[in-house]
């Protein structure tokens, strides 16, 4: 009987046999026999993680050496973003290549999935259908929902792909994750340690910038145990490797919000020696060019020779045809926030070059709003009881204060955004534009988000994109009138009563939501907003109405507010009302809420948080949530 060697050598040659004898899978014989006319794409992602804690991008940050070496071998993005500060919704841009205000993917935690655009799939059913193996080890989390197509192969790795086939690998590392400080910050620590400007400098807030640091540090050598894996399968030089942050974090006030820390990730992509034709690019160079998640799936698929759907809002920054020069000339990016689990807020950002815009439509949601998962860090708890003891100093304050409908950052001179500089007259000029530019944004896509998500879930989830389309004129007015507050108050008052007295329910909405934002000089308005409060038919209207009268100390807002609470339908309005709620409670003045569980008609696991939270019960439910 012949040997398993004698066999290879007699029926698939020498060379065959020599490989055997490496002990390579078969996959990889196949590799080596018949060279690869087509690129491998591998992603490497570690969770809520921004450039501030890498020493490849800041003094402060920790060292990384297995990541630099991937950037001696290729190419180090200066500005990759990912669209959305947290997990889901940041992921669903990922594998859509889409905006997920625009598809209806925009909300973390999900109410219902949502199907994708007529004619689109996942990207790794893209990579599929091209030829590919896909593999992904192993989280989805997706706000979508798609059944026409498999996805994934696998959920390990490249292995089990036939031979000579080119794979697609997506790989996450939860080392970094938020979780992680949720152990590590319990005793604060003395010595000298880097604590953002936004942030108190104190001993915990120190511990929990060290810890973090140390944490990238392991984070680093999961990725390089990938990267030996491939090389040692004989593939690295055949594989683009994409390393980056699934968003940014995860210090207080950076997963879940729009500024540079929550949506500023890492990007390196090494090159492959045997594909480098393939870019327009150098190794161990740096580029300034802007990219965010919504190229990602158009980037893989144009290095692929694959088609890129014309259902998808993003372009390729790497691939043939794209030129260093295109690419150093894009200097813009686009942010989204909506709601995270139970906590709602409605935040859009566009940066081009140094300059940070933010509009924030609901502007009286002050950024520190109870979030049941963010408050577990006792970093978070030792900033909130700092603020009720009044012991901040006005920069870490900040987070607790209502924010200005819009916002101007100058990034270079103020990186981590405490100084709004929209109000100076010298930068009127790039406000205007900067303002002009995400208005544009926000009616072209048309964005979703400007009706109600109780709304959307009752209308639109079914088909979120045709919904879209079906009401942009519709939305592009909403938008005009969310737009008012930005105008002087005596500009915007015949917009605001029109509004009011729209027939529109959703145009009331937003004339009450604008009517909080400009305050006390909206008080001409508080008769109109009573005569909603008590009898319009829409419940969400009643609760703005409700917000405003209570914001500016006109009226009692607990009794309308329960009120909706006992006869709302929908789990999304009660729990809008329960954010309403929380508003009113911990921000200022402070209403007194006398709230039982009974008392909500509708429920979800969201409304359940928040119910957790405003009756004093959620000490348990928070110990739980740690794993998830």
């Amino acid at each position: 009987m012949l040997s398993r060697r004698q066999f290879l050598s007699e029926s698939l040659g020498g060379a065959a046999a020599a490989i055997a004898a490496t002990g390579l899978s078969k996959a990889v014989w196949a590799q080596q026999k018949a060279p690869a006319s087509r690129p491998n794409i591998v992603w490497l992602i570690s969770e809520d993680n921004s450039v501030h804690y890498l020493n490849l991008y800041t003094k402060t940050g920790a060292p990384t050496p297995r990541i630099a070496q991937l950037a001696a071998k290729g190419v180090v993005f200066n500005h990759a973003f990912s669209n959305c500060p947290v997990c889901s919704a940041a992921r669903s841009v990922l594998a859509t290549g889409c905006y997920g205000s625009r598809i209806g993917t925009q909300y973390h935690r999900k109410y219902k999935t949502v199907p994708l655009p007529e004619g689109l799939a996942p990207i790794g059913t893209l990579m599929r259908q091209a030829g590919y193996y896909t593999s992904n080890k192993v989280k989805t989390d997706y706000n979508f929902s798609y059944k026409k197509d498999k996805i994934w192969d696998s959920k390990s790795n490249w292995g089990g792909r036939k031979p000579g086939q080119p794979f697609f690998h997506k790989q996450s590392f939860g080392v970094s994750h938020e979780s992680a400080l949720h152990r590590a910050n319990k005793e604060g620590i003395d010595e000298k340690v880097f604590v953002a400007p936004c942030h108190p400098d104190t001993p915990l807030f120190r511990q929990a910038n060290k810890a973090y640091n140390t944490i990238q540090t392991k984070m680093d050598a999961q990725i390089g145990a990938v990267v030996d894996q491939l090389e040692k399968d004989g593939l690295l030089e055949e594989t683009f490797i994409f390393y980056f942050g699934d968003h940014g974090g995860v210090l207080p006030g950076s997963k879940g919000y729009l500024y540079e820390r929550g949506l500023h990730v890492p990007l390196v992509v090494r090159i492959p020696e045997k594909f480098k034709h393939l870019v327009d690019l150098k190794r161990n160079t740096r580029v300034d060019g802007f990219v965010s998640f919504v190229d990602f799936a158009a980037t893989i698929l144009k290095l692929v020779g694959a088609k890129v759907p014309e259902q998808m809002d993003g372009k390729p920054f790497m691939g043939p045809g794209v030129t260093l020069a295109d690419l150093n000339g894009r200097d813009e990016t686009f942010g989204m926030a909506d709601r995270f689990d139970e906590k709602y807020d409605l935040v859009r950002t566009l940066r081009k070059g140094k300059y940070k815009y933010m509009r924030s439509y609901q502007p009286f949601n002050f950024d520190g709003l109870w979030n049941n998962y963010r408050y577990i860090m006792k970093a978070y708890q030792e900033w909130w009881q700092l603020h009720k003891a009044g012991k901040l100093g006005k920069q870490a304050d900040l987070f607790y204060q209502p924010r200005a409908p819009e916002a101007l950052y100058d990034l270079e001179a103020d990186p981590y955004e405490v100084n709004n500089i929209a109000s100076d007259p010298a930068n009127r000029k790039i406000l205007a534009d900067l303002r002009g530019r995400l208005a544009a944004r926000v009616k072209g896509m048309p964005d979703l988000s400007f009706f109600p998500e109780s709304a959307l879930a009752k209308k639109a989830f079914g088909n979120p994109v045709q919904f879209g389309q079906a009401n942009k004129a519709r939305i592009a007015r909403l938008v005009d009138t969310a737009d008012l507050a930005l105008a002087p108050f005596t500009k915007a008052v015949a917009g605001i009563k029109a509004a009011l007295d729209s027939k529109d329910p959703w145009q009331r909405y937003w004339g009450l939501i604008v009517c909080s934002g400009f305050g006390k000089q909206a008080e001409r308005f508080v008769d109109k907003a009573k005569q909603l409060a008590a009898d319009d038919a829409e419940p969400l209207v009643r609760v703005r109405a409700a917000e405003f009268l209570a914001l500016i100390g006109a009226a009692e807002p607990q009794k309308v507010l329960m009120d909706v609470l006992a006869t709302a339908e929908h789990p999304l309005e009660a729990l809008l009302t329960l954010n309403t709620v929380v508003l009113l409670r911990d921000g200022k003045p402070g209403y007194p809420f006398t709230i039982a569980a009974d008392s909500v008609k509708a429920r979800d696991g969201q409304v359940s948080r928040r119910l957790q939270y405003l009756t004093g019960q959620g000490g348990k439910r928070r110990k739980k949530q740690k794993k998830r």
